[in-house]
């Protein structure tokens, strides 16, 4: 007689954790007794919960140490906030540190978020920044496994993290994307994505579709025990020969496969990814080369790359939304880093300076060529990300096949950079919005911005936050007043203590050559403090006179963590 199945899917998160946990080890950190609320909602007229929407347990799987993170999909749509991405991030810091010690301690995290909690805006863009570096670091130790069960899903900059995972376990209830396909008919219009299409929704972000087109690695049914035992193996497993978030030019090159400018369905990806790359048909793989013109759209990115670096219309390679050039700042080498328009784009969804699909990988395999060519040096050459980006590309091409995946690339080429010893430091001179400012910039050591109106910070366009909320763009607004991370301008961001600088009396579209040169001498100065101060991680974006009451709770947060760990 079969044991019937039980669903993993319909538990709640604290039950999740100890589902995954051998019998009687669960113990949680900072539960909901200890009332560690949200301070950010309700100003805003929204109940907070007691654990935030995020369970952290400790316990063993298979006997060996492991902390588990279940994120409540029930609460807020498991978004991620100031307190419950600082649970999140600080219980992956205490784990690489118990590593660093010598005390094995693996990871799980079960997803089921929709990605920044839309009403704290910049505190989850940046937890989840952090939550990535963590999860970066860790991976040298063990495996971190991510389980996507289904309800929520995993969408956002959460994705972008699945994307970091050792190894991903997802039921065909699972779904996996950056951008929902509300936020992508909002944005691009219902041609590009219809979100009441159910079925287009599954095949295209489904558990099935990914794991079959290898962005997923093992696909489960929703039962508890097959959960279970999935996450058991993969812990006996440890960690895994290759990442998918370093094979880059596996997905290059299968993206030169693909013609952007026709229609593309999730079979057809099936058939052509799921295959060695030898075996596919070079006579019926399309190229989508469209030639390049000689005219250039000049950004802000565009302008500050060719400042910086003296390089008038500089040389492009083959995706030519992607500068890089070696320039001498300071008496040393530097490598910057921009993303320009591309009126020509392969994907017209990244014609406007948007990170799209080979922008990804592209920056992912600038930023590892440094490390790789600086591996046997005593000193790395510095990166410089130059910021002016205006979200990620939205369409239906892009999830189909897998911009998570992409801007998860360049996340960890540029965290293991930094902690690889490269000094990073990013450069605001424009908007960084969103999964292209995770993607380009947010894993720096330090961040520099232009006091400018046009320098903007948030995790979503106006139009799309107000959809996802419900709310209008006038009630957004007037929730800025109350909490400043909801603010897009560069003045409100500062307030959260990240910033190394904010540089005032510069204009970026037309700076002056002693304005070029009073940014080299920040770059400098943020390249000398990085090295002196000898830290890899982002911790000291706590460390800041803002940050003690910017981002006291989450501090608050990770002391607390520190003191329950063991």
């Amino acid at each position: 007689m079969h044991k019937m199945k039980e669903s993993f899917v319909e538990l709640k998160a604290r039950n999740r954790a100890m589902a995954l946990l051998d019998e009687g080890t669960f113990r949680e950190l900072l539960g909901p007794f200890e009332r560690l609320e949200s301070p950010h909602l309700e100003p805003q007229g929204i109940v907070p919960q007691c654990d935030d929407g995020v369970v952290v347990a400790r316990g063993t799987i298979c006997g060996e140490r492991v902390v588990v993170i279940s994120i409540e999909g029930a609460f807020q749509g498991g978004g991620i906030g100031e307190v419950s991405g600082a649970k999140i991030a600080g219980a992956l810091e205490r784990a690489v540190e118990d590593n660093e010690q010598g005390i094995k301690t693996n990871a799980v995290i079960v997803h089921d978020s929709g990605g920044v909690r839309l009403q704290e805006a910049n505190y989850g863009l940046l937890s989840i920044a952090e939550i990535q570096s963590a999860i970066v670091a860790l991976r040298n130790y063990v495996p971190v496994i991510g389980v996507i069960p289904g309800k929520i899903g995993c969408f956002g900059g959460m994705s972008m993290t699945a994307g970091l995972f050792s190894k991903i376990i997802i039921t065909r209830e699972g779904r996996m994307t950056l951008n929902g396909p509300e936020v992508i008919e909002q944005e691009a219009g219902v041609a590009e994505f219809d979100s009441k299409d159910k079925k287009l929704i599954w095949d295209t972000t489904g558990g099935a579709q990914r794991q079959a087109i290898g962005l997923a690695d093992v696909l489960v049914d929703d039962d508890i025990a097959a959960i279970a035992e999935a996450v058991r193996t993969a812990v006996k497993e440890g960690k895994p020969s290759e990442l998918r978030s370093k094979q880059i030019d596996l997905f290059l090159s299968r993206l030169k496969r693909i013609d952007p400018s026709k229609k593309i369905s999730p079979m057809d990806v099936r058939n052509m990814w799921s295959k060695d790359e030898n075996l596919l048909n070079e006579e019926t793989a399309g190229t989508g080369e469209i030639k390049e013109s000689s005219e250039k759209e000049m950004s802000r990115g565009r302008l500050w790359f060719e400042k910086l670096t003296g390089i008038k219309d500089p040389e492009t390679g083959a995706v030519p939304s992607v500068l890089h050039a070696d320039c001498k700042l300071g008496g040393e080498e530097v490598r910057y880093i921009a993303v320009v328009p591309n009126p020509n784009n392969r994907f017209p969804r990244a014609r406007k300076g948007e990170v799209g699909l080979e922008e990804g990988w592209t920056i992912a395999k600038y930023v590892r060529e440094a490390v790789e060519a600086d591996a046997g040096k005593a000193e790395k050459r510095p990166i410089i990300a130059i910021v002016d980006v205006p979200s990620q590309a939205y369409g239906y091409k892009e999830e189909l096949l897998g911009i998570f995946q992409s801007c998860a690339a360049a996340v960890d080429a540029y965290a293991t950079a930094r902690f690889a010893g490269h000094p990073v430091i990013s450069l605001l001179v424009g908007p960084a919005i969103s999964g292209a400012f995770l993607t380009h910039g947010y894993q720096a050591n330090r961040i520099i911005a232009l006091d400018d109106p046009g320098v903007l910070v948030h995790a979503m366009s106006k139009q799309s936050a107000a959809r996802i909320t419900k709310r209008t763009v006038e009630e957004l607004d007037e929730a800025a007043k109350k909490v400043p991370s909801m603010a897009y301008d560069i003045q409100s961001y500062a307030t959260l203590g990240t910033l190394e600088e904010l540089v005032e009396g510069i204009n970026p579209e037309a700076p002056k050559a002693e304005d070029i040169e009073t940014i080299k001498g920040k770059l400098n100065k943020a390249i000398e403090v990085t090295r002196k101060s000898g830290i890899r991680d982002l911790r000291n974006r706590l460390t800041s006179k803002n940050a003690l009451t910017g981002r006291a709770a989450g501090i608050k947060v990770r002391r607390k963590l520190k003191e329950e760990w063991n």
